[in-house]
């Protein structure tokens, strides 16, 4: 876990090695895709449960929706390189480093989007050496391969370790990436710090979730991160749309680094929470819920169920990278009760085999009637989400709730990618805060 002085002084240097080719008062524009089908259910809630397992214990572009390749997440399109080369990268809000799959190959294309970065295809690639100061930042594989002072060209060698048994291994490296900007111009920034890993293993990185993705962007908190290393250029703030996967024709939206709301709607429409602080997991984006109503009545939820205790457990975390929510089992409890009392269809047979806790048989229905979940927040904000955002559809005529329970000691409670649907989220680090609304995401 970085100190708090690490992470100045490491932010101290990324802003001195990272340089723009285009003016500071424009910011980056990644366009969104959204997902086309959920498949694939169970799978994608093994590999949610994998991650809330591990998230606690974790080191410290277009998207598109890799729901379509049996994947619960966003995807990054990442050009990096000179010349540039096409990655899909996972967005994650809930991890820092920025990595991509490497490969040695000489001869492989890199016209389409490949299955692996290629260093030897790129003048401007380079890795970090074992004793440049970015090296103490990434966590080292065991024994460190940096003992030896007569080792002049030694890389930097990273490990990158998840609590499932997950790691990626390469090394730290330095590249150009190239961007389209607000004014649909070119930009580049030279000396973007991420890991080419050259091994990968574990379900993390290469099970059906990760299925389509070449690496990780990693959005957290962290000094490493892909947003903390653009940060000073771009006002330390980025934002994003996550669309509803069931509309058609797609729609387009974007993943902004350094767009302010004002850029896209009257901060009037947004509804603003400030971020919880927790020492011990310093890169998440943590909020605090108050209370949670279901259908305009609170459910008695004790307060001290939301808090971060003196271990750092607790809190709630918004994470990109975990595709259903997740809430601390006292409070699961209660809000399952009450769908289960306001609730006015049939169960549907087989909740169980799919993995929720409840399901109902909505064939012939068209517009079934579903409660209303609502989430109070620090700041007098409110997320109100649609029904399409917890209720998901794993099989023809059955609605199955999107919500699972944390057990006890297991770490946080998550709102996931699925129930940021259709919302505009800003990420505001200057002022420590997120902001959400309604509007703005067909238009950006």
């Amino acid at each position: 876990m970085y100190s708090s002085l690490d992470s100045f002084l490491s932010l101290i240097f990324f802003f001195t090695i990272l340089s723009l080719t285009h003016s500071s008062t424009e910011y980056l524009k990644l366009p969104l895709i959204p997902r086309t089908t959920l498949s694939n259910v169970s799978n994608i809630l093994a590999a949610d449960l994998h991650r809330i397992s591990g998230l606690r214990t974790l080191p410290q572009s277009p998207l598109t929706s890799g729901a379509a390749m049996g994947s619960g997440q966003y995807f990054a399109d990442l050009r990096i390189g000179s010349p540039p080369q096409r990655l899909l990268l996972v967005a994650d809000t809930g991890s820092d480093l920025v990595w991509v799959k490497c490969s040695a190959c000489r001869n492989c294309s890199t016209k389409r989007p490949g299955s692996a970065f290629l260093p030897r295809h790129s003048r401007s690639f380079s890795s970090y050496h074992c004793y440049d100061s970015p090296c103490r930042f990434v966590p080292q594989p065991t024994p460190t391969h940096c003992n030896n002072r007569t080792k002049l060209h030694t890389p930097c060698r990273y490990e990158y370790s998840y609590a499932d048994g997950s790691t990626t291994t390469g090394f730290f490296s330095k590249e150009t990436t190239t961007f389209n900007t607000s004014s649909n111009k070119q930009g580049k920034i030279k000396n973007l710090a991420f890991g080419c890993g050259f091994k990968t293993s574990g379900p993390s990185v290469t099970g059906s979730s990760f299925n389509g993705a070449q690496g990780v962007m990693g959005l957290g908190r962290g000094p490493i991160s892909f947003t903390s290393q653009l940060g000073r250029k771009f006002g330390n703030t980025f934002s994003y749309c996550l669309l509803d996967y069931t509309l058609s024709p797609a729609p387009k939206s974007y993943l902004t680094i350094g767009a302010s709301s004002n850029d896209v709607i009257s901060r009037k429409l947004f509804s603003y929470t400030p971020f919880a602080t927790n020492p011990l997991s310093p890169s998440f984006y943590y909020i605090t819920i108050q209370s949670v109503s279901v259908d305009g009545i609170r459910l008695p939820i004790n307060t001290s169920v939301w808090g971060i205790d003196d271990n750092g457990n607790g809190g709630t975390v918004l994470d990109s990278g975990t595709t259903i929510s997740f809430l601390a089992e006292p409070a699961y409890r209660q809000v399952l009760a009450a769908f289960r009392r306001r609730v006015k269809l049939p169960a549907a047979e087989g909740a169980t085999a799919l993995g929720f806790d409840l399901c109902v048989n909505v064939s012939g229905i068209t517009r079934p009637r579903l409660p209303k979940l609502r989430f109070f927040l620090a700041g007098k904000s409110v997320l109100s989400p649609p029904a399409g955002n917890y209720f998901i559809e794993p099989a023809d005529g059955v609605k199955c709730l999107a919500v699972q329970a944390v057990r006890p000691g297991s770490g946080f409670s998550v709102i996931g990618n699925l129930m940021q649907q259709g919302y505009l989220f800003e990420f505001d680090l200057h002022r420590s805060r997120i902001g959400f609304s309604r509007h703005g995401c067909a238009v950006r």
